[in-house]
C-alpha cells in the first residue's frame, strides 16, 4: 500500500524566500503588543503589534539593520543577530529556526535546489504491515508513501484514490469526507498548515511543494487564511486526536510521530489508544472489521 509521491507534470518554481522572511517578521511584530515586552505605547497605531523601531530597540540593533533584514535580507546578518531578533519576538524553537532557514538557507546543507519524489523502502512497509496501530509514513511534501489496513480502517481507504491525491493536506483541506473523520477539525486543520510552511521553509525550491501551497490556496479559502498566519510547527508527540468514524462514533488516540533515518526526510506516523478505554476498544473494533477476509 504505497504511492511514488508524484504530483504529476504540472509544478511552478518554489517560494520566494525574501518574501516569506518578510511576511513572516511581519507576522511575528503583529501578535506582539508594546505592553507585552513592557514598551509604551503612544496613541493608535495604524497596524498592529510593534513598529519596526521598537522591535530594533528590543533586539539591540539599529532600525536601519532590522529593516534591512525585514525586506528579506538576512543573507549578512550573524547568528548573533538573528538570535536577539528571534528573542525579541519571542519565537519558539521551531519558529526560530525557520527564521534561520530563511534569512540564510546556505547554512542549512540538507536543503536541495530540486528535491526529488521520495518513495518508501519495501523494509519500511514491511514494519507498517506488522505493526498493531494505524499506521502511515508522510513525506516533506505529507504525501502518503505508504499505510497498514488499521490506518485504512481509521482514517479512510487511501488505495482506492490516485498517487497524486495521497496527500495529508490536499485530502484535509479539500475532502470532507477526509476531514470529517477528524472531531477537532480546527486544531488539525491549523497543525497541517504550520507543518507544511515548516517544510516549505527547508525545502524553498521544492516546486511540487510550491504548486501544492499555490492549489490549496485557491480551492480552500481556510487554507488561504491559515497560510497567511505563518504558523510553524512539528508534528506533536503525545498528542491527543479526536476521531469520528461512521461505525464506531467519536474516540481518541495518541499520535507519535517518529523520523525515519536516512536519505530524505521522512515520518511514520502511529496512533494509538490508552489501554483499557473505550477509545482502545472501539479500535480493536474497527480492526477486527478490517481485518476481516473477504467473501
Amino acid at each position: 500500500m504505497s504511492s511514488d509521491g508524484a504530483h504529476g507534470d504540472q509544478a511552478t518554481s518554489g517560494l520566494d524566500r525574501r518574501t516569506e522572511l518578510r511576511e513572516f517578521l511581519r507576522s511575528r511584530r503583529a501578535r506582539l503588543k508594546p505592553e507585552d515586552v513592557d514598551l509604551p505605547s503612544y496613541g493608535r497605531r495604524r497596524v498592529p503589534g510593534l513598529r519596526r523601531e521598537e522591535l530594533a530597540q528590543l533586539a539591540g540593533v539599529s532600525y536601519a539593520y532590522y529593516a534591512r533584514l525585514e525586506q528579506g535580507y538576512g543573507d549578512t546578518m550573524s547568528a548573533e543577530v538573528l538570535d536577539a531578533v528571534a528573542r525579541a519576538l519571542r519565537l519558539s524553537q521551531e519558529e526560530s529556526d525557520h527564521l534561520v532557514r530563511l534569512a540564510q538557507p546556505e547554512r542549512q546543507s540538507t536543503v536541495q535546489a530540486a528535491p526529488s519524489p521520495q518513495r518508501l523502502r519495501p523494509t519500511v512497509q514491511h514494519l507498517l504491515d506488522t505493526l498493531g496501530v494505524p499506521a502511515y509514513v508522510v513525506g516533506r511534501r505529507l504525501d502518503i508513501l505508504g499505510w497498514n489496513r488499521l490506518a485504512t480502517a481509521v482514517f479512510g481507504d487511501w488505495a482506492r484514490l490516485p498517487p497524486e491525491e495521497r496527500n495529508v493536506a490536499r485530502l484535509f483541506f479539500l475532502s470532507p469526507e477526509a476531514r470529517d473523520r477528524f472531531a477537532d477539525p480546527d486544531r488539525r486543520a491549523l497543525r497541517i498548515a504550520g507543518v507544511l510552511r515548516m517544510n516549505a521553509g527547508k525545502s524553498p525550491g521544492d516546486s511540487h511543494l510550491s504548486s501544492l501551497i499555490q492549489e490549496l490556496s485557491q480551492k480552500s479559502e481556510e487554507f488561504r487564511q491559515l497560510w497567511a498566519r505563518h504558523e510553524v510547527s512539528c508534528p506533536s508527540t503525545g498528542e491527543s486526536v479526536r476521531m469520528r468514524h461512521p461505525l464506531v462514533g467519536e474516540f481518541d488516540l495518541v499520535h507519535e510521530p517518529l523520523t525515519l533515518p536516512g536519505g530524505a526526510p521522512m515520518r511514520l506516523m502511529t496512533y494509538h489508544a490508552e489501554p483499557g478505554s473505550r477509545s482502545e476498544e472501539a479500535l480493536r473494533m474497527l480492526a477486527s472489521w478490517e481485518m476481516e477476509p473477504l467473501r
